[in-house]
């Protein structure tokens, strides 16, 4: 099997390490990233081209797993250097016009939206290219294929390539050096059961290698994937429990987040690691994802069953 060496671009995103990855291969005709990062870490992901003797206009392909701030909002920028853009059907609108989602996150992080996330700027419809579930992305020599991974968010793709599966969101956040790793969960589109699905379909595509844009290429993604399924029942189990007295969500998010920072200090993990895995995955904003999965899934379930 090839092996097309796969550079890890760290984003440095908010000064902090390990938080956010973006993916570089190259081809014969110039490069393909894997996520494009926020707008906010572009001075990085040029440092981290440079590096490699190389500048945003030699980006020919970039393949979005979605379109969440953190992983697409350079994407439009990438495009005006002349990248083609990859991404979900379900997220294309938001990418060609993303009015709608910046209005969203702005809603959510208020005056902190420049700082953390930078320019969101639309791709022209001539620069996306929305491919469907099991479609080959052939560039050059190298070839990608899509797989349809909802869960964490409903425009979610994992990408195959090689032995190796760039994951996303959906194979969960996970910091090198520590047998750890995290659930993210944010709203609106969480879903326990497609998560779940999603994770058998991955796991029974026998992958060696797995790759979370939140952090790194791990050699044991059968062990990722099966650490996250446990991590997904925990929490699902958690909320059964919690939610039943109705907590309003401040209540949910800090009793949340004592849960979780009871788990990282069982697992032994420094100030540092536990800021990485918070920068890459908010705890209150999964708190928020949870609360509106249990009101508008499983409430209407019980309501549609009664």
């Amino acid at each position: 099997m090839a092996n097309s060496r796969i550079v890890t671009i760290d984003l440095n995103f908010q000064n902090q390490t390990q938080a956010i990855a973006s993916y570089l291969i190259r081809h014969d005709d110039g490069a393909v990233l894997i996520e494009s990062g926020p707008g906010s870490t572009l001075s990085s992901l040029e440092a981290g081209l440079a590096k490699e003797g190389l500048s945003p206009r030699d980006i020919t392909h970039v393949l979005l797993t979605h379109i969440h701030l953190d992983h697409a909002g350079a994407a439009g920028w990438l495009s005006r250097q002349g990248a083609q853009i990859f991404v979900h059907p379900n997220g294309a609108a938001h990418m060609l016009n993303p009015e709608k989602l910046i209005a969203s996150a702005t809603r959510i992080y208020g005056d902190r939206m420049e700082t953390l996330w930078g320019e969101f700027l639309p791709v022209a419809e001539n620069q996306l290219t929305v491919p469907q579930d099991a479609q080959e992305i052939v560039i050059g020599k190298l070839r990608f294929v899509t797989v349809n991974t909802p869960g964490h968010a409903e425009h979610h793709y994992s990408y195959l390539f090689e032995d190796l599966c760039f994951s996303g969101d959906v194979g969960g956040v996970r910091i090198p050096g520590y047998p750890y790793l995290r659930a993210p969960m944010p709203p609106p589109e969480l879903h326990f059961g497609r998560w779940r699905e999603s994770i058998a379909r991955l796991r029974s595509l026998k992958l060696a290698r797995i790759a979370p844009t939140h952090f790194g290429i791990f050699d044991d993604a059968d062990w990722q994937l099966g650490e996250l399924q446990k991590n997904l029942d925990a929490a699902e189990k958690w909320l059964e429990e919690i939610m039943p007295a109705d907590p309003p969500v401040d209540e949910l998010r800090s009793k949340f987040e004592d849960w979780m920072n009871e788990q990282s200090r069982a697992e032994n993990l420094s100030d540092k690691v536990i800021q990485a895995y918070n920068l890459a995955n908010p705890l209150g904003m999964s708190a928020d994802g949870m609360m509106r999965y249990w009101k508008k899934v499983r409430m209407a379930n019980v309501t549609h069953n009664a």
